[in-house]
Parts: structure tokens; C-alpha cells; sequence
């Protein structure tokens, strides 16, 4: 790191459990994030301020006016922007010195693999099952560690899947894929608005210790959010032998 780098992330530096060997991890580190939504915006947001070396950004929608409640990375003038060229823009107003990659198309599942296999850590902020359990699936093919998060109403989640352990359970062990799931989306349902920010950040916090190898991930422990009583609840979970993905 320079000079400039030390000054950055200095208060980081002075944390004993990262100091300048972890925060040399960040800035080496690649972290695909899926999803520049209310999910996205905030772990987007906190890697590139963190000094995450190079994210990388899909998502293929464009700002709506509806977004801007809770979707805190995009500004009015970037209705009618592709999300993820937004969210670069914003990032390089906060660091200029991360590199942002940004896949503005639907990805498939082989394509995600692709991207997958370049990154050191993969964090889930999409709203639909079936990315959720793509993801899962690449994640486990690759042992890439997985952060999935999801916020409606005013309920959210969130967990590890640190598939470069071998006890790790996986998205379909927890939610398995019966294909009669029904969608529940912030379109159709309204959402709190910080309720996706408080899991979104929780979600980057997670992300940045996976990449640091410090501190105790949220492997196998689905944590809860009720917005509404404030309460967190924690439910531990194991992997299901009989699991069609990674049994």
C-alpha cells in the first residue's frame, strides 16, 4: 500500500485484527456482488470504502424512482441508469482507487461461474430463487465462500455458506428446492427502508471478515431481522446428508 492507501484506511489499520497485513488482504481481494439493489447498495458501498481491491457488479435493471426509498447507492439522476453502472459511478466518487467490473445483462448460471471463479468471495443481494439457488450451486462447484441476504417487509435474513469447509451446509439444505416457492419481492410486498441496509451491511461485514479470515462467520447460523420489535433471533442449521446439492 502507499502512502496515500495507509492514510485511507488508517482507522482499519489500527484494529489489532486487521492491522496492515489485513487490510493488505482488501486491497488484493475480488468480491463479486450480485444484485445493486437495497441489498447491493450498501455492501457495494462498504467494500469499496473498506478497500476492496475489485468488486464486480451484476445486475441488469435501471434505477426506478420507486428504488430510491431504500436503494441508497443511486441518486434522482440516475433514474433510467443501469443499476450496476450506477453503483460504479457512486463508488469511484467515494474511492477511486477500487477497480469496478460491471456485467449489465442477466447472467446465466454458466456465466456466473465464470465471474464466480475469479473472485475470492461471492455475496448474494439478487430477490429471486432462482439466482439463489444458481449462486449456491456455482458456490459449491467452485468452494468459493457465499453471503446470501434477503430483506422484505420488515423481515430480513442472512448467512454463510463458507463452502471451503467441509461441514459447511448450503442455500438448498436450509431452503430446499421444491419449485412451488412463492416469490415474496419488495414490488409486490414494500419493504422497510432501512431494514435493507441494516442486513445489506451486515452482509458486507461478513464478506469483509470471510476475505480477512478473522472473527467467526455466520456458517451454519441463519441469523433473523424483525424490524418492527427490533429483535434478532438466531437459528443454527447443519447440512442435510440427503441435500440434492451438496450431499
Amino acid at each position: 500500500m502507499n502512502d496515500k492507501q495507509l492514510l485511507r484506511y488508517s482507522r482499519h489499520i489500527l484494529l489489532p485484527q486487521v492491522e496492515y497485513s489485513g487490510q493488505e488482504k482488501l486491497t488484493k481481494s475480488h468480491a463479486l456482488i450480485v444484485g445493486a439493489g437495497g441489498l447491493g447498495a450498501p455492501v457495494a458501498l462498504y467494500l469499496a470504502a473498506s478497500g476492496v481491491g475489485k468488486l464486480t457488479i451484476c445486475d441488469f435493471d435501471t434505477v426506478d424512482l420507486t428504488n430510491l426509498q431504500r436503494q441508497i447507492i443511486h441518486t434522482t439522476q440516475s433514474v433510467g441508469t443501469n443499476k450496476a453502472l450506477s453503483a460504479q459511478q457512486t463508488i469511484y466518487e467515494i474511492n477511486p482507487e477500487v477497480n469496478v467490473q460491471t456485467v449489465q445483462q442477466k447472467s446465466t448460471e454458466d456465466e456466473f461461474k465464470i465471474l464466480a471463479a475469479d473472485a475470492d468471495v461471492v455475496i448474494d443481494c439478487s430477490d429471486n430463487f432462482a439466482t439463489r439457488y444458481a449462486l449456491n450451486r456455482v458456490c459449491f462447484a467452485l468452494k468459493k465462500p457465499l453471503v446470501s441476504g434477503a430483506a422484505v417487509r420488515f423481515e430480513g435474513q442472512i448467512t454463510v455458506y463458507d463452502f471451503r469447509h467441509e461441514a459447511s451446509p448450503c442455500y438448498h439444505c436450509l431452503f430446499p428446492d421444491t419449485g412451488s416457492d412463492q416469490e415474496m419481492r419488495c414490488t409486490e410486498n414494500g419493504v422497510f427502508a432501512p431494514l435493507v441496509g441494516m442486513i445489506g451491511t451486515t452482509q458486507a461485514a461478513e464478506a469483509l471478515k470471510l476475505l480477512m479470515n478473522i472473527g467467526e462467520s455466520l456458517q451454519g447460523r441463519l441469523l433473523l431481522l424483525d424490524a418492527l420489535s427490533m429483535e434478532w433471533r438466531t437459528i443454527k442449521f447443519a447440512r442435510d446428508p440427503k441435500c440434492a446439492v451438496c450431499a
